[in-house]
């Protein structure tokens, strides 16, 4: 008869190696691979970064997660397919990438005009019912969507003052096709399609006036504030929804507490990315008033003008599909339940 007293060790010693096992087996379940729609180095990953950094102490080194730079496994248009087949986990990106699968991604995207501050399209994704539409759109296409950030209301770069709609007739301008151009020529200005590269230069050489470009410090940062030296700022033109999304499989297995910890995440990740690059926006407000270019800002009745002409053509957008539709009554509800529109 075997002794138990010797048994006792080596089924301690087995059990202690089981649940080593099951704990680094647990600890390694949900490693994730994310890609961002910008390059390493832009100040929108970088803050995406510190956000992935964070999910390993959050979930006590349950969750980790990997932010690959646009480009890294597909491009930047191709992230949704990619997500959907698993070949990357998740994605953080501009929602409006995908018009050309529903015209849907496009309105909710970016609705031009809608929001005159972040707080403003956050309040609506986190507690006005966009965060439910949102899945109800990219759910078909095999992802979940997590939550949303966004960069801010882009300035508005020009070289002539424009305080208000009425300044916009005429005014050649850098628009990019879609929506932003259509919305621009509705209010009187004359958009013209160039890609960001050539912008500096159109301004330079008079080819264009001014220009939708980017948010303030980055407009500061490039130089374009120094050759057109009447910006608009806060903007009250374009905002784009930086979304947050994962493969759908892949979020029904993690458990509820993991859920429930990167949904909170990312409401921390948009409002830590809001206030960093509003910082950075208010150190090249002060650096720009130095060097004496005159910073424009808008009345809520300009932008509220603005606001209308735009709201005119999101109509010829909601025509475009069903889902199209469902986000322009969805959208036009809150707003005017918000006091944004009329």
């Amino acid at each position: 008869m075997k002794s138990t007293s010797r048994l006792y060790p080596l089924t301690l010693a087995a059990g202690l190696l089981a649940a080593t096992l099951s704990a680094s087996t647990h600890a390694q379940e949900f490693a994730l691979r994310f890609q961002h729609s910008d390059q390493a180095g832009n100040p929108n990953y970088v803050i995406g970064q510190e956000w992935a950094a964070s999910l390993m102490e959050r979930s006590g080194g349950r969750l980790s997660l990997e932010l690959l730079p646009v480009g890294s496994i597909v491009e930047y248009q191709e992230t949704q397919d990619a997500v959907g087949a698993g070949i990357i986990d998740g994605h953080v990106t501009d929602s409006s990438y995908f018009a050309g699968k529903d015209p849907a991604f496009s309105l909710i995207g970016n609705p031009v005009g809608a929001w005159s501050a972040p707080q403003q399209m956050l309040d609506y994704i986190n507690e006005g019912g966009g965060k439910e539409l949102m899945n109800e759109l990219v759910q078909p296409y095999g992802l979940q969507f997590i939550g949303a950030t966004t960069p801010g209301l882009e300035a508005f770069v020009s070289k002539v003052p424009i305080d208000s709609v009425a300044d916009l007739k005429g005014v050649k301008m850098r628009a990019p096709e879609g929506l932003v151009n259509q919305v621009f020529a509705a209010a009187g200005a004359t958009p013209v399609n160039l890609p960001s590269s050539e912008v500096f230069t159109s301004l330079d050489k008079g080819v264009i006036d001014a220009a939708d470009f980017s948010v303030f410090s980055t407009n500061q940062a490039q130089g374009l504030n120094d050759i057109a030296k009447h910006p608009i700022y806060p903007g009250f033109h374009s905002m784009p929804l930086i979304e947050i999304s994962m493969n759908k499989a892949k979020w029904d297995s993690m458990p509820e507490d993991l859920q429930t910890l990167l949904e909170e995440s990312v409401v921390d990740y948009s409002q830590n990315m809001v206030s960093q690059l509003a910082a950075n926006d208010e150190k090249a407000v002060v650096e720009a008033a130095d060097k004496g270019i005159t910073i424009h800002n808008w009345s809520d009745e300009e932008r509220a003008k603005f606001r209308k002409i735009a709201a005119e053509k999101w109509v010829t957008v909601a025509e475009k599909s069903a889902n199209a539709q469902k986000v322009y009554d969805h959208l036009t509800a809150y707003l005017k339940k918000e006091g944004l529109i009329q």
